[in-house]
Parts: structure tokens; sequence; C-alpha cells
């Protein structure tokens, strides 16, 4: 690993570098949040014509009654699940590589888990009626379904999104205290002023925060592996052909990690080049990742081999139909991309150079990225189009629609982090200090 003093970076550096990411906006920012809220826009349209006029405008018809939506959700719950595995369980490890990327996957987590909340809202048609999935005491006298997956899936999403907030709030603390002693504008000196939380520096605030950052990875490492397995419960439940599975928990976790890694690639390298990152984010910091990335796509495509195995072993009609049809049926395409994305085009990760190669790491994470949402459409949509009857069987009429909502999702999660990155330190200053060899550990005079 390329150290801080090989790099000659010292404590006033890691403050110059971090801190003038927080520099008032330019253009570009300002012509980046704008696409972002126009994308919103666009999504909040749509959703307002299916309100309108019924679920059938996003193609939902039967047999495939989950369609986009749901793919959506399953998506972006898994993008959520690296920021944890990042921020809590290698912090727990004590893994060096973690320290400047992973304020970037905690704000990644947060940002996903907002933007899967939305979906169940949209895909249930009337969300003016969502609270009643809540269990509390009201006056119909009714509770829900304790049984139903989609009770289980407010319960996790809600608990991910509460211990990842907080930890993802209080690991800030200390960063946005060091923004607000450096706050040239009255409106950052008040702003970092509330969110620092009154942090002086003292010995009783680093006791406190170190007690509570512990807690909290503790907390949320748990997650890491409970929140995608109810997740994928919502199908492994289901008596339906290529769902009813034990592999899915783990499957699904690995994938969610696989995809989340992947997000983190390619958000951090475009900021690496924008803000200057070189020194603190080095080659070695995605070589750890690329090897983190291999050995998940490693995971996912036995499970994928497994999947197959398991159906033919079973000597079930409905099963072996349902995995010849993934490859040769209406559905091909998404297959053999997903193939293509998540299992073949990682294995050139298993070539040195190309682990350290930027640009390609940048496009092989993209790649893998629009494999993992093909995955989620795999599992959907061609398990319900042919389940067991052949005159139920059918298609999917994409529409308008749901692309739109879609793009949406894209640009509301993009909206959430561009304002984080110009608000807040997207780097941690305080940790990446306390890896620096000690020679380097000297600041320049008035700088603390």
């Amino acid at each position: 690993m390329e150290s801080a003093e090989e790099n000659n970076v010292t404590y006033k550096d890691v403050n110059d570098i971090v801190l003038k990411m927080l520099e008032p906006p330019t253009v570009g920012w300002y012509v980046l949040l704008g696409l972002c809220i126009s994308g919103v826009a666009i999504g909040a349209f749509c959703f307002s014509q299916q309100l309108l006029h019924g679920m059938g405008m996003a193609g939902i018809a039967h047999p495939i009654m989950w369609g986009v939506y749901i793919t959506n959700f399953v998506f972006w719950v898994g993008i959520a699940h690296s920021g944890t595995l990042i921020s809590a369980v290698l912090y727990l490890f004590r893994a060096k590589f973690r320290m400047p990327i992973y304020r970037l996957a905690e704000a990644m987590t947060v940002f996903a888990v907002m933007t899967a909340g939305l979906f169940p809202l949209i895909h249930v048609g009337r969300p003016w009626f969502a609270y009643w999935l809540m269990p509390y005491p009201n006056e119909r006298a009714l509770w829900p379904n304790f049984r139903s997956p989609l009770l289980w899936d407010v319960f996790a999403v809600s608990t991910y999104f509460t211990v990842s907030a907080l930890f993802f709030i209080v690991g800030l603390v200390p960063d946005i205290a060091a923004a607000r002693d450096a706050a040239k504008t009255k409106f950052r000196k008040f702003l970092y002023t509330i969110t620092s939380l009154g942090w002086t520096g003292g010995h009783k605030n680093w006791s406190h925060y170190e007690a509570a950052y512990l807690l909290f990875a503790a907390l949320a490492t748990p997650l890491v592996v409970s929140v995608h397995s109810v997740v994928s419960w919502d199908f492994a439940v289901g008596n339906v052909p290529g769902w009813h599975a034990t592999i899915f928990p783990p499957y699904f976790v690995a994938g969610a990690i696989f995809s989340g890694v992947a997000m983190v690639v390619t958000l951090i390298i475009p900021l690496r080049s924008i803000f200057g990152l070189e020194k603190l984010v080095t080659k070695d910091h995605f070589e750890c990742m690329s090897k983190l990335i291999m050995l998940t796509s490693g995971i996912v495509t036995y499970a994928y081999v497994t999947e197959f195995y398991t159906a033919w072993y079973s000597n079930n009609l409905f099963e072996r139909y349902q995995f010849w049809f993934r490859p040769f049926g209406e559905f091909k395409a998404a297959f053999w991309g997903m193939t293509f994305c998540n299992c073949i085009a990682p294995l050139s990760l298993w070539w040195k150079p190309l682990r350290t190669n930027i640009t390609y790491l940048f496009i092989l994470s993209i790649i893998i990225n629009i494999g993992m949402w093909l995955e989620r459409f795999n599992i959907i949509f061609t398990s319900l189009s042919r389940e067991f009857i052949p005159a139920a069987w059918g298609g999917y009429n994409f529409s308008w629609v749901e692309t739109g909502i879609t793009i949406g999702a894209f640009c509301w999660f993009g909206m959430w982090m561009t304002l984080f990155l110009k608000f807040f330190p997207a780097v941690a200053i305080t940790e990446i200090k306390m890896i620096m060899p000690a020679p380097m550990r000297k600041p320049a005079a008035g700088h603390h």
C-alpha cells in the first residue's frame, strides 16, 4: 500500500485537499445539479400520470405483476450494501484501504436506501395508503399481515436506513468541525456549527466518539447480511419456479456487495480526477477494491451455476423448464448480458495492470452495475412470465412511464450525492490522519 510519506502528504495537505472540495460551487456543479433536478422532475411527471390513469401505465399486467419497479427496488437496496461493508465490517477488521473511500460509501448507502424506499411506494399503486403497512393501533382495528414479505421489507429497510444514517452522521462530526473552523462564509459557518454538534476536539469528545462509532459499526455489521437476506425472502418464500430456493440469501448478499463496490468505484474515479484526490486515493486502493470485486464476482458466478445444477438435479419439470427458458427464451438477451457483465468481464481483473488502470476500472464498474440490474430483471421477469400453467404464460409491455420513473430515481440519487459533495467532507480527514506515518504528523505552523 502506498503510504502518505511516499506521496509526501502532511496533515496540512489532507485538510487542504479535502476542504478544497467545499469551496463555492462552479458552473459545472450547477449544471450537474440542474440535470439531476430535471431528471427528478421527469420521474415525478411520469409518476403523476400513473396516479391519474392507474398501474396499467407502468406496463404491469398479468402474469408479470412486479416488473421494473421491484427490479429497481432490489437493485438500489443492493447498491446500499457496500457502504455498510466498507465502513462497518472493514472498520472492525481494521482494513486500512477503506479510509479514503468509506465516507463516500456511507453517503452512497444512505442515498441509495432513500432511492430504494421510493419503489415500494410507487409500486403499491395507492401510495397515500402506504401507512397501512406500519404496525400501529388504528381506528380500523386491523394489523398488517406479518407473514407478508412486503411487511418484512418495511422493517428491514427502515432499520437499515436508521442505523446507516446514524453511523454516517456520527462519523461526519469531527470532519464537519474541521470544515467549521475553516469556513469563510456566514452560511457555512452557521451550517457547520449546527451539524458539528458542539465538537471541540477534547479528550471527552474523542472518547465518546470512538465508543459510539464502534457501537454503530457493531450494530450495522449484522445488517449487511440480514437486510438483503430479507429482500431475497420476498422471492424465496414464493412457490414459483426459479424462486423457491434456499441459496437466495447468500446469493443476494454477495451480489449486493458486488454491485455496491462497483458503484463506489464508479463514483470515486470522477471525484478523484475532478478534485485532485490522487494523493489520498491511490492505485493501491483501487487494487484492493478490484480484489473485492473479483471475490464477490466468483461467489455470484458460483450461485448462478448452482441454480442450474439444482434445477437439473431436482428432476422438477417446472424448475428445469424455467432454467431452460432463461438462456433460450423470450428474455435471453438479458440473461446473456448478465452472464457477460457479472461473470466474464470481471475475470479480466486477474491481470494486475487492469486492476490499477483507472479508465478500465471505471468502464468495468458501469458494466457490472448494468449486469446486476439485469440479474434482478432475470429473476423477476423470467420466473413470473413462465410459472406452472402454459395458459397463464405471458410477456411484458415496457412503458415510457416506468422508464421515466427509473431515470428519475437515478437522478434523485445523483441530486443528493451532488449536494453532499459540495456541503460536507466526502473524504474522512480524521481517519486518514490516524494511519499516516509518525514523521508526517507534524502540522505546519498555524494548522491543527
